[in-house]
């Protein structure tokens, strides 16, 4: 019997087209080589895309769950190095903004997963809608990707703040993307967490950065995770170091089972 407990990850942004997912999806392929057993869940529910990317086509997602015509364990589909995924449903306008009932209905059927994992990554939305922030709360810990851009930067502080105001968020961490060099990455860094300091008095661990790279997009198309593709690569190295960092030193709520943090979630 299983006695330690997953790690219960949150990815988010503030904005869409940051390199989130495809974030995601490398380090979902990073920690199973390294022999963890991971669990990805596609939270971006109506506009999903994990699947695309990791190049599996699922039958059942979400939608069918919700409708009640398949049970969530149904739907998971297995992905490249064994990685577990729990597929969301693409271009269902019904699932942008899941009510009360349905998310009770989910968390009944993810308190009935007996899947063994050591790492439950979700893949929320981007922004500040009500599934994103439904998902977020119901992680140990949240991490936000920005690019140095003002607009995600902006759109970043919005998320924090909300989930931290609103939803009691205590711990945030923070991934650069596409900067140009280290300097450019923690100088992004130094603006966020200023703010949030400053407003929130709250404090942002800074994971690292991703550079920007070219192969990115040739990887994204190929439907290939870049850091197997280019295992030597920068991305891949901060990647791995990023991934090494946030397993090795968790911030966020130190225990609790994946339902008593879909439980507090839902405030029940």
């Amino acid at each position: 019997m299983r006695t330690e407990q997953p790690r219960i990850i949150a990815v988010s942004s503030g904005k869409g087209g940051v390199g989130k997912t495809n974030f995601v999806a490398n380090l979902a392929l990073f920690y199973a080589s390294i022999n963890k057993k991971v669990l990805v869940m596609d939270a971006d529910v109506g506009l999903s895309n994990i699947d695309v990317l990791l190049g599996v086509t699922p039958r059942f997602n979400l939608k069918h769950v919700l409708a009640g015509e398949k049970r969530l364990k149904e739907t998971v589909v297995t992905g490249p190095l064994g990685i577990k995924i729990i597929p969301a449903g693409s271009g269902v306008r019904e699932l942008t903004n899941l009510n009360e009932e349905q998310r009770l209905q989910l968390v009944t059927e993810l308190e009935d997963f007996d899947l063994d994992f050591d790492v439950f990554l979700i893949d929320t939305g981007a922004g500040i809608a009500d599934n994103v922030l439904f998902f977020c709360s119901a992680a140990q810990e949240v991490v936000v990707i920005a690019t140095p851009e003002p607009t995600s930067i902006a759109d970043a502080y919005a998320l924090i703040k909300v989930l931290r105001n609103d939803f009691k968020v205590r711990h945030f961490r923070l991934i650069v993307n596409t900067a140009r060099s280290e300097k450019e990455a923690f100088d992004t860094y130094s603006k966020l967490s200023l703010v949030a300091d400053k407003f929130l008095n709250l404090p942002i661990d800074y994971l690292g950065y991703l550079p920007l790279d070219p192969a990115v997009k040739d990887s994204i198309i190929a439907q290939k995770s870049h850091i197997v593709l280019y295992p030597n690569s920068l991305f891949a190295k901060k990647l791995g170091q990023i991934a090494k960092r946030l397993i090795e030193n968790p911030s966020g709520d130190p225990g609790g089972t994946l339902q008593f943090f879909l439980r507090r979630a839902l405030r029940i």
